[in-house]
């Protein structure tokens, strides 16, 4: 049976050898799941899309990403685009208008309506609509990194934040080049994602949903991510 080293930080490792948890079992289930995750949202990626839900196949996307996908698709059929772009994925996330991307975007200080504009602005509108009937290879590559951003934070479900690291880091597409352009930068943005997650976390367990929803992201996250700043430079990063 071939052997795959898995590092660990030098707690954890201490750790797992005092308490003496079977490592193998462990980490063969979790890369069981982990491989049929990425490889559905590969079939689903690659594949010709659902007439009736092109997000049927999404596994573990939340609502909120699976709109902005189908907002997505829309927008290719509509520009006359022959599959969906990375750019298309970008202005589907914009437009669906209230998922956690769009205040990771402001605190990296990045207008969520100035690249709608500039999207909309860099692409003709065409005269008829166009068949869009399939993912194009940059957009594909963006859904499956989405997955593998969300295994990487130890999440179960696919949401807009994990989209928008997917358009980062993708390197092809149109969508990651015109973030990167406004300063999105993969280590930043995956940075300000995990500290957007953890106010959140944080804010759910002290108020109420509505009380939550009504703080203001720049406000919540800002401190977060200058203690996560400052533990980086603490341990060398």
């Amino acid at each position: 049976m071939p052997k795959i080293n898995v590092y660990l930080p030098d707690e954890l490792a201490e750790a797992v050898k005092e308490t003496g948890v079977p490592v193998s079992a462990i980490c063969q289930r979790a890369l069981e799941q982990s491989v049929r995750r990425v490889t559905a949202i590969r079939e689903t990626a690659l594949g010709d899309l659902d007439v009736d839900d092109p997000t049927a196949r999404l596994a573990n996307y939340t609502p909120r990403s699976r709109t902005a996908v189908k907002l997505a698709i829309e927008r290719a059929r509509l520009s006359g685009a022959e599959s969906v772009g990375s750019e298309h994925l970008l202005g589907g996330m914009l437009a669906e208008g209230g998922n956690l991307a769009l205040q990771v975007l402001g605190v990296l200080e990045i207008d969520p309506a100035q690249l709608l504009r500039e999207l909309d602005g860099a692409v003709p509108a065409a005269s008829g609509e166009g068949s869009g009937q399939r993912f194009g290879s940059d957009a594909a590559n963006v859904l499956e990194l989405a997955v593998s951003e969300a295994i990487a934070l130890g999440h179960n479900y696919v949401g807009c934040e994990h989209l928008l690291l997917g358009l980062v880091s993708e390197p092809d597409g149109a969508g990651g080049q015109l973030l990167r352009s406004h300063g999105a930068e993969l280590r930043l943005t995956r940075r300000a994602v995990t500290a957007a997650l953890a106010g959140y976390v944080h804010l759910r367990a002290q108020a109420s949903p509505q009380a939550a929803s009504q703080v203001d992201a720049a406000a919540l996250l800002q401190p977060i991510m200058q203690r996560l700043e400052r533990i980086e430079k603490h341990v060398g990063l």
